[in-house]
């Protein structure tokens, strides 16, 4: 019986909300099923497609761990001389295979340099397990799906509970959203620990703002 994990992760680009890591554990002589329900890159499915194939997943699947990671330790990982979002990411990552055990986890590599993003991940495992790490892995393996599938349903019910804790709708919380452009313009000093201050887009909002008190003042 071999255990295999896939990981995934939904919404490193957004400059409001969480970025959201998740493993997916099952036997890999299941793996077929995953594929059976329709699991695959979590993109080419619509909300409610992915919003039906969670419970699925979850019923298939032998365990699973998701992770949270708040604005603030992202901008801490993104502002550091040393350290930066893929290994904040890599580091989460080693958390969930340390904690599921599989025999071989299979990752969706954000970095170029997938032998050193692999290497740094291997130093901080505490089990024997077979790294296998690609580009658009999400998109070859079904079990990377899966956890696709799971992180960006956990994002978007994360981003609805924001939403209903403001009361305001800032759409998809990327920075190419016309939508949320306005809300940041209008809110970034107003709800800080929604917003990803390491972000472009919000440095140029507050600097904006700032200047244009200055020049009322």
């Amino acid at each position: 019986m071999t255990n295999i994990v896939g990981i995934d992760e939904a919404g490193r680009g957004p400059v409001i909300g969480p970025l959201v890591i998740c493993g997916a554990m099952i036997e890999a002589s299941k793996e077929h099923k995953l594929k059976e329900i329709g699991a695959r890159d979590s993109k080419e499915l619509t909300a409610l497609q992915r919003e039906r194939l969670f419970d699925e997943i979850l019923k298939l699947v032998k365990n699973h761990k998701i992770i949270i990671i708040q604005p603030h330790e992202i901008d801490i990982a993104v502002e550091s001389d040393t350290d930066n979002l893929n290994w904040l990411e890599a580091r989460k990552s080693a958390e969930i295979i340390n904690t599921l055990k599989p025999k071989i986890a299979y990752l969706d590599c954000p970095s170029t340099n997938i032998a050193k993003y692999t290497s740094y991940i291997e130093k901080l495992l505490n089990i024997d397990t077979r790294l296998i790490a690609e580009h658009k892995a999400d998109a070859k393996y079904p079990v990377v799906s899966a956890a696709s599938i799971l992180a960006k349903v956990t994002r978007d019910a994360e981003i609805e509970k924001i939403k209903h804790k403001i009361g305001q709708n800032f759409g998809s919380g990327y920075p190419s959203d016309p939508m949320t452009q306005d809300f940041l313009k209008k809110n970034f000093k107003k709800y800080p620990e929604i917003f990803r201050k390491s972000w472009a887009s919000w440095q140029h909002a507050h600097q904006a703002g700032g200047q244009k008190r200055l020049g009322e003042f």
